[in-house]
């Protein structure tokens, strides 16, 4: 399994269009055949910060993640709420439940 975690740094006056618009992306990418999880953490600390985990059952996913619909709209809709650009790491899943 393929986890990637995806850093996400809002600014401050987008927060709450950013949760709606991030919510609406992950409830949709969890219907895809080759997510097995799709979860969406805020800092405590620092509630501008985000954190997208997918959790991918295969390498093929990611790529047909990216080509859905609901990934298109929200990479356009939050683009201009970053206050600087996601950045993404990536993981071997060693125990990740579906």
């Amino acid at each position: 399994m393929l986890v990637v975690a995806v850093h996400v740094h809002v600014k401050p006056e987008f927060v709450d269009a950013f949760i709606v618009a991030t919510n609406d992306n992950a409830s949709n990418s969890v219907q895809e055949p080759g997510v097995a999880r799709f979860d969406v953490i805020q800092q405590i600390d620092d509630p501008t910060r985000f954190v997208l985990i997918e959790a991918y059952r295969n390498e093929a996913a990611p790529a047909a993640h990216k080509a859905t619909a609901h990934y298109a709209r929200w990479r356009d809709t939050v683009e201009s709420m970053m206050a600087e650009p996601r950045h993404a790491v990536r993981y071997t899943g060693v125990h990740v439940p579906s």
